[in-house]
């Protein structure tokens, strides 16, 4: 462990008032205490603040309160917590449904210690439901511009690099480790997101700026997962499938759009029809809509992350997943069968 190096814990919640307990709860007991935590709430109306506040008096433990003055958005919210956070070397992220078990911090700090050209470590998530069942074992980026958590939905066991200490492409920020300077020379969370993907834009960014994402499987936590908004809802539809088209516009090299634009449009296209067989047809085409009426700023976004890359197209390509759509869209339908 990097000897005097300062950690911030950063909680952003929105209506968290079933788990924030069993969040803090879980803070209070980490082998390696943060030095400070920040809780920012965006105008929760279901006593949220409350709760959290009496659990941390009866837990004993320390927390700053603030205020987002209004639902700003989780990246908003993320990135007003982390300027606040201006002594500490490290930013971890957790989300009020994700439980971490008592080494996660200590195993995080330490894969960074140990991995100085990460900026940043991914946990390894389990479902809060079924602790043999994953959450996700670090952010996969597929070259059509679609995300996913890696192994989401499935048995630990079946997924022999769950357990293997590896390079991912991003990390989930329900629980993560950034280094707050690679987070601030990145730009932070872009808050046109307002939520969802968000963090593997964030990831996008440092890959290009050659900062790389380390997977520590012994930082686990249990996660619950679409707690605020629901897992299929409309909400997470939209802001996700808008938020993709614009992290895959911001940020892919030139040569790789080209390369990769008609299995782009191609998976674009079935993810309508994904979506349109499960009722949620017109609000798949709101998000694909509106993020070509939001081009004209993301193309000027691009402008200044293209500026910034220090990598070639070669390098991204190493890190990014080739593997055939038609495979995970089998292995998909199975799951949602089961």
């Amino acid at each position: 462990m990097i000897g005097g190096a300062r950690v911030g814990v950063v909680i952003v919640t929105y209506n968290a008032r079933p788990h924030i307990e069993r969040c803090l709860s879980a803070l209070s007991v980490q082998t390696r205490q943060a030095d400070r935590i920040v809780l920012i709430d965006n105008a929760s109306v279901d006593g949220t603040i409350v709760e959290a506040q009496a659990a941390a008096e009866r837990l004993g433990l320390r927390v700053e309160w603030l205020d987002a003055g209004g639902n700003i958005g989780f990246a908003a919210a993320n990135n007003r917590a982390v300027e606040r956070l201006d002594d500490c070397d490290y930013i971890a992220t957790l989300n009020p449904d994700a439980f971490p078990e008592p080494g996660w911090l200590a195993a995080l700090i330490d894969a960074a210690a140990a991995h100085p050209e990460a900026a940043s470590v991914a946990s390894l998530l389990l479902s809060a439901d079924d602790g043999g069942r994953l959450d996700g074992a670090g952010d996969v980026y597929h070259v059509s511009g679609l995300a996913w958590r890696h192994g989401h939905g499935l048995l630990r066991g079946s997924v022999p690099d769950a357990d293997v200490a590896r390079p991912v492409f991003s990390a989930c920020a329900a629980a993560a480790l950034y280094r707050r300077a690679d987070w601030i020379g990145a730009g932070g969370l872009d808050e046109r997101f307002f939520c969802y993907a968000e963090d593997v834009d964030l990831g996008f960014r440092l890959q290009l700026r050659g900062r790389q994402c380390w997977y520590e499987p012994g930082a686990v936590a249990r996660h619950i997962g679409g707690a605020a908004s629901g897992r299929a809802s409309a909400f997470a539809v939209y802001h996700g499938h808008r938020n993709l088209e614009w992290a895959f516009l911001k940020n892919m090299p030139v040569g790789l759009v080209l390369r990769f634009l008609p299995l782009h449009i191609a998976s674009s296209i079935a993810a309508i029809g994904w979506f349109s067989f499960r009722g949620r047809g017109a609000t798949i085409l709101k998000s694909k809509w509106d993020a070509l009426l939001g081009v004209r700023k993301v193309w000027r976004q691009r402008l200044e992350v293209q500026q910034r890359r220090v990598i070639d197209a070669d390098t991204l390509l190493a890190v990014l997943d080739r593997t055939p759509l038609r495979k995970r869209f089998l292995a998909r339908t199975s799951r949602s069968k089961s």
